[in-house]
């Protein structure tokens, strides 16, 4: 007795299904790209937030009246207390998270402390009366498509180009920008 084996899909029936798969992958990958753009463009204006703050305790606590020059120095923990940073934020002079790399230096009009600060790190040479700290995509149109700025005076902002192309420490004036609410 011999049976019918007949069940089963055709070849044209699995092309036309790996097809319509196709086809929902091309719509919805571009959907998945803007949301990872928009996740890693939220976390480095979290990282520049988290800076503001970093800085104002930094200069009214421990800086006397000074602001912190590198990330480093804000990762940096006063005898008997914690660093004013995560170790996310401040294990380098560059830091780069969620496809941004975090830069902060002195401002262009910035002066030196006359004193040093109250961490091992901040030397009186290192500690501004003025910062800058910038947040730029690793790689532009892929992990993002906006440059963030902010300084001393506590706003965020957007802006245009790289703020840093061709700076150096005490060179970084960003220019104009637009703020974010």
């Amino acid at each position: 007795m011999r049976r019918n084996l007949d069940s089963g899909f055709t070849l044209i029936e699995l092309l036309i299904v790996v097809a319509i798969i196709g086809i929902i992958a091309a719509i919805a990958v571009p959907g998945l790209l803007r949301a990872r753009m928009s996740g890693n463009e939220a976390s480095a204006l979290a990282s520049l937030r988290v800076i503001n703050s970093a800085q104002t305790t930094y200069q009214s606590s421990c800086g006397n009246g000074y602001y912190a020059s590198t990330l480093i120095i804000l990762g940096d923990a006063p005898p008997g207390s914690q660093p004013f940073v995560s170790p996310d934020l401040s294990g380098a002079a560059s830091i780069d998270k969620s496809g941004y790399r975090l830069d902060m230096v002195e401002g262009s009009e910035a002066t030196a402390a006359p004193a040093n600060g109250c961490n091992a790190t901040g030397v009186a040479a290192a500690l501004f009366t003025s910062y800058v700290a910038t947040n730029n995509p690793l790689s532009l149109n892929t992990t993002g498509t906006r440059f963030f700025y902010t300084n001393s005076l506590g706003t965020v902002y957007e802006a245009p180009t790289n703020v840093f192309a061709g700076a150096t420490a005490g060179n970084a004036n960003p220019g104009a920008g637009i703020p974010i609410q």
